[in-house]
């Protein structure tokens, strides 16, 4: 097979693999404008909570450089800065949600320690073992290499340095899973149509969530990319997950 013939999902298409990058801006183009109220509708506000929680375990420090990576419209910058990280890089592919999370960091004073990088997390334009700490909320599923970019965390973090994904996973209580399914594919959409006129981006993440890896698969990747004492904690029930691995 060649480079012109692989392909790869986009939500429960399968697109071919150069097309999906810039199908996935189209969507953060639409979506980014909205971004906070998109997620806070997908998941009821409780994206807050989880993103503490991440921000609890990366436990930033002042004499740190965190990469946050797919950072978008800079939530997990924004944690990250008043806990004591000492220097922020927000990284994303697309220019328009970092513009977004320009006028954001500007608004709340949020200025000093906060780099923004519009990069491709698959060839990350910074050095060997230059960033002390990684993280990535909800963006590696919209990747279109994953392990390109668990190898681009471990190539970019110091030795000793530690990367954690955030990411929606595998519903653990399977007495919920209709539920879950009619919340994602039938409710959201169409609170997308009405919020922001746009039900398509909606359910392309409402499916790039159920053709992510499990919670397992995703261990075994980062591992294979060369991260080590790799774990994962569930949250609400397996939802999302939060994994962590170290470059030894």
């Amino acid at each position: 097979m060649t480079a012109d013939d692989r392909t790869t999902d986009f939500g429960f298409r399968e697109v071919p693999t150069g097309e999906k990058a810039g199908l996935v801006r189209r969507v953060f183009d639409s979506v980014a404008p909205r971004y906070d109220l998109m997620n806070d509708t997908m998941s009821l506000g409780i994206h807050r909570v989880w993103k503490r929680i991440l921000i609890n375990a990366v436990a930033p420090r002042p004499n740190e450089v965190l990469l946050d990576l797919a950072g978008g419209t800079g939530d997990i910058s924004f944690l990250a800065l008043p806990r004591g990280a000492g220097r922020v890089i927000c990284s994303d592919i697309n220019d328009e949600m970092l513009r977004v999370g320009r006028d954001r960091a500007a608004e709340r004073g949020l200025v000093a320690g906060l780099d923004f990088l519009c990069a491709d997390a698959e060839r990350l334009p910074l050095p060997d073992s230059s960033v002390h700490k990684i993280t990535m909320a909800f963006g590696l599923r919209n990747c279109t290499n994953k392990d390109a970019v668990l190898r681009e965390m471990r190539r970019v973090l110091k030795p000793g340095g530690r990367a954690h994904v955030l990411e929606f996973s595998r519903l653990e209580i399977s007495a919920l899973q209709p539920l879950y399914d009619a919340w994602s594919f039938k409710v959201l959409p169409r609170m997308g149509q009405r919020l922001a006129g746009d039900a398509e981006s909606y359910r392309y993440l409402a499916e790039s969530i159920r053709t992510f890896p499990d919670q397992e698969t995703l261990a075994a990747m980062m591992r294979e990319a060369g991260l080590e004492r790799v774990a994962y904690r569930n949250l609400s029930g397996g939802i999302v997950a939060l994994h962590t691995g170290w470059k030894l």
